[in-house]
C-alpha cells in the first residue's frame, strides 16, 4: 500500500469521565458522514478483547498501550482511520504512538478532577477513593497532560458538536482531510 492512502490516527487523552468518548463518538459520526473508514479503539473494549485479566499495574499498561498501538498500526496501513478512545496517563504512551504512525494528532479533554468525579458513570472514583480500585489516573496514578496537544478540548463546554468540529478542524488544516 502507498504511503499517501494510509489513514491517520487521532489520540483523544484525558481523565477517565473527561468526555472522551463522546467526543470520539462525534468526531467518528463527522468522519463517517464525509465518507471516510473509521475505528474507534475505545480502551475498556480493547482491554477486555486484548489482554482479558490483565491489571492495571505498571507492567500490565505497558503491555495493553503497546497492543493498542500495533492495532492502530495495522488498521492505519490498511486505510482506516483510527480514534484512539484511552487515557494513557502517561505521556510515554502516546509519544510512542506519535513515533510510531505518520499522521498523528493529540486531542487533550481538560476536565477538571472534580468534575470527572461528578460525572463517573462506572463509579471509577468512588471505588479508588474507597481503596478497591487501586492505580486510577489522577488518585493513585499519575496523569500526565500533553504538553503540546494538537487540539484542547473544553469538556465543560455544553455542546459537544462545536468540540467534535475543532477536530475535524485540525485534520483539515493538516490536510489529512479536505473539505
Amino acid at each position: 500500500m502507498a504511503k499517501e492512502e494510509a489513514g491517520f490516527a487521532i489520540w483523544i487523552t484525558g481523565l477517565p469521565s473527561s468526555g472522551k468518548s463522546t467526543l470520539a463518538a462525534k468526531v467518528a459520526k463527522r468522519l463517517e458522514d464525509k465518507g471516510a473508514r473509521v475505528q474507534v479503539l475505545e480502551s475498556d473494549v480493547m482491554r477486555d478483547l486484548l489482554t482479558p485479566g490483565l491489571g492495571y499495574e505498571q507492567a500490565d499498561r505497558d503491555r495493553f498501550y503497546q497492543l493498542l498501538i500495533i492495532v492502530g498500526e495495522l488498521l492505519l496501513h490498511n486505510g482506516v482511520d483510527v480514534i484512539f478512545d484511552a487515557t494513557a496517563g502517561e505521556r510515554r504512551f502516546r509519544e510512542e504512538a506519535r513515533q510510531r504512525l505518520d499522521k498523528f494528532i493529540e486531542v487533550y479533554v481538560d476536565c477538571p478532577l472534580e468534575e470527572c468525579e461528578r460525572r463517573d458513570p462506572k463509579k471509577i472514583y468512588a471505588k479508588a477513593r474507597e481503596g478497591i480500585y487501586t492505580n486510577v489516573p489522577g488518585v493513585q496514578a499519575p496523569y500526565e497532560p500533553p504538553l503540546e496537544p494538537e487540539v484542547v478540548i473544553d469538556s465543560t463546554s455544553e455542546n459537544p458538536e462545536i468540540e467534535a468540529g475543532k477536530v475535524i478542524d485540525c485534520l483539515k488544516k493538516l490536510k489529512f482531510i479536505v473539505g
